[in-house]
Protein backbone atom coordinates (compact mmCIF):
# COMPACT_ATOMS: atom_id res chain seq x y z
CA UNK A 1 0.00 0.00 0.00
CA UNK A 2 1.32 3.44 -0.90
CA UNK A 3 2.34 5.71 1.97
CA UNK A 4 4.12 8.96 2.73
CA UNK A 5 6.62 9.38 5.54
CA UNK A 6 9.17 11.90 6.76
CA UNK A 7 12.86 10.94 6.52
CA UNK A 8 15.27 12.67 8.91
CA UNK A 9 19.08 12.84 8.56
CA UNK A 10 21.25 13.44 11.61
CA UNK A 11 24.98 14.06 12.04
CA UNK A 12 25.70 10.90 14.09
CA UNK A 13 22.79 11.32 16.54
CA UNK A 14 19.94 9.33 14.94
CA UNK A 15 19.81 6.72 17.68
CA UNK A 16 19.51 9.33 20.46
CA UNK A 17 16.90 11.28 18.46
CA UNK A 18 14.76 8.21 17.77
CA UNK A 19 14.94 6.99 21.36
CA UNK A 20 13.72 10.46 22.35
CA UNK A 21 10.87 10.34 19.78
CA UNK A 22 9.96 6.82 20.91
CA UNK A 23 9.69 8.13 24.48
CA UNK A 24 7.43 10.96 23.35
CA UNK A 25 5.14 9.00 20.98
CA UNK A 26 5.38 5.53 22.53
CA UNK A 27 5.14 2.40 20.43
CA UNK A 28 7.89 0.32 18.92
CA UNK A 29 10.18 0.65 15.93
CA UNK A 30 8.99 -1.01 12.70
CA UNK A 31 11.53 -3.81 12.51
CA UNK A 32 15.13 -3.66 13.70
CA UNK A 33 17.43 -0.65 13.73
CA UNK A 34 19.73 -1.26 10.74
CA UNK A 35 23.42 -0.30 11.03
CA UNK A 36 25.86 0.81 8.34
CA UNK A 37 28.04 -2.19 9.21
CA UNK A 38 25.29 -4.45 7.76
CA UNK A 39 25.55 -2.79 4.34
CA UNK A 40 27.35 -4.74 1.61
CA UNK A 41 30.33 -2.99 -0.03
CA UNK A 42 29.15 -0.60 -2.75
CA UNK A 43 30.93 -0.26 -6.11
CA UNK A 44 32.92 2.96 -6.32
CA UNK A 45 32.60 3.69 -2.61
CA UNK A 46 35.56 3.62 -0.20
CA UNK A 47 35.52 1.05 2.62
CA UNK A 48 33.31 1.99 5.55
CA UNK A 49 35.21 3.72 8.36
CA UNK A 50 35.38 1.57 11.49
CA UNK A 51 33.86 4.41 13.56
CA UNK A 52 30.81 4.47 11.28
CA UNK A 53 29.92 0.77 11.39
CA UNK A 54 27.50 1.11 14.34
CA UNK A 55 25.80 4.27 13.07
CA UNK A 56 22.12 3.99 12.14
CA UNK A 57 21.55 3.28 8.46
CA UNK A 58 17.74 3.07 8.80
CA UNK A 59 15.11 3.21 11.53
CA UNK A 60 11.31 3.62 11.39
CA UNK A 61 8.94 4.79 14.13
CA UNK A 62 5.17 5.10 13.72
CA UNK A 63 3.96 8.30 15.38
CA UNK A 64 0.45 9.78 15.16
CA UNK A 65 -2.26 9.42 12.52
CA UNK A 66 -0.47 6.56 10.75
CA UNK A 67 2.51 8.79 9.95
CA UNK A 68 5.97 7.21 10.10
CA UNK A 69 9.25 8.94 10.96
CA UNK A 70 12.30 7.35 9.36
CA UNK A 71 15.89 8.28 9.96
CA UNK A 72 19.57 7.75 9.24
CA UNK A 73 22.94 9.01 10.35
CA UNK A 74 24.71 11.04 7.67
CA UNK A 75 28.44 10.35 8.17
CA UNK A 76 30.82 12.75 6.44
CA UNK A 77 33.11 9.79 5.70
CA UNK A 78 30.45 8.64 3.21
CA UNK A 79 30.19 12.03 1.54
CA UNK A 80 27.27 13.44 3.53
CA UNK A 81 27.28 16.96 4.87
CA UNK A 82 24.22 17.17 7.12
CA UNK A 83 22.86 20.70 7.49
CA UNK A 84 19.50 22.40 7.91
CA UNK A 85 17.83 22.17 4.53
CA UNK A 86 19.13 18.73 3.58
CA UNK A 87 18.28 16.96 6.83
CA UNK A 88 14.57 16.35 6.06
CA UNK A 89 13.12 14.50 3.04
CA UNK A 90 9.54 13.71 2.09
CA UNK A 91 9.59 9.98 1.34
CA UNK A 92 7.02 8.72 -1.18
CA UNK A 93 6.35 4.99 -1.41
CA UNK A 94 4.18 4.39 -4.50
CA UNK A 95 2.71 0.97 -5.29
CA UNK A 96 4.20 0.62 -8.79
CA UNK A 97 7.45 1.39 -10.56
CA UNK A 98 5.50 3.26 -13.24
CA UNK A 99 4.08 5.60 -10.59
CA UNK A 100 7.54 5.91 -9.00
CA UNK A 101 8.98 6.97 -12.37
CA UNK A 102 6.11 9.39 -13.02
CA UNK A 103 6.48 11.07 -9.61
CA UNK A 104 10.28 11.25 -9.94
CA UNK A 105 10.14 12.81 -13.41
CA UNK A 106 7.44 15.32 -12.53
CA UNK A 107 8.76 16.42 -9.14
CA UNK A 108 12.44 16.58 -10.15
CA UNK A 109 11.79 18.69 -13.29
CA UNK A 110 13.89 21.83 -12.92
CA UNK A 111 15.42 20.53 -9.70
CA UNK A 112 18.64 18.68 -8.83
CA UNK A 113 18.76 14.89 -9.02
CA UNK A 114 20.91 13.37 -6.26
CA UNK A 115 20.36 9.72 -7.25
CA UNK A 116 18.41 8.62 -10.34
CA UNK A 117 15.84 5.85 -9.95
CA UNK A 118 17.64 2.51 -9.66
CA UNK A 119 17.46 -0.88 -7.97
CA UNK A 120 19.08 -0.78 -4.54
CA UNK A 121 20.70 -3.42 -2.32
CA UNK A 122 17.76 -3.33 0.14
CA UNK A 123 15.46 -4.54 -2.64
CA UNK A 124 13.68 -1.30 -3.53
CA UNK A 125 13.59 0.88 -6.63
CA UNK A 126 14.89 4.20 -5.28
CA UNK A 127 15.84 7.73 -6.28
CA UNK A 128 16.29 11.12 -4.57
CA UNK A 129 16.33 14.78 -5.58
CA UNK A 130 15.63 18.35 -4.58
CA UNK A 131 12.74 19.90 -6.48
CA UNK A 132 12.98 23.32 -8.10
CA UNK A 133 11.86 24.90 -4.81
CA UNK A 134 14.62 23.20 -2.79
CA UNK A 135 12.35 20.58 -1.13
CA UNK A 136 14.12 17.24 -0.66
CA UNK A 137 12.29 14.10 -1.90
CA UNK A 138 12.93 10.36 -1.91
CA UNK A 139 10.98 7.83 -4.01
CA UNK A 140 11.18 4.31 -2.60
CA UNK A 141 9.17 1.61 -4.40
CA UNK A 142 9.12 -1.98 -3.17
CA UNK A 143 7.45 -3.36 -6.34
CA UNK A 144 9.67 -5.61 -8.42
CA UNK A 145 10.32 -4.98 -12.13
Amino acid sequence: MARVSTYLNFPRSTEAAFLFYKGVFGGEFNGPVHRFGEMPPQPGMPPLAEGDRNLVMHVELPITGGHVLMGTDAPESMGFKCAPGNNVHINLEPDTRAEADRLFKALSAGGKVEMPMQDMFWGAYFGSFADRFGVQWMINCAAKA
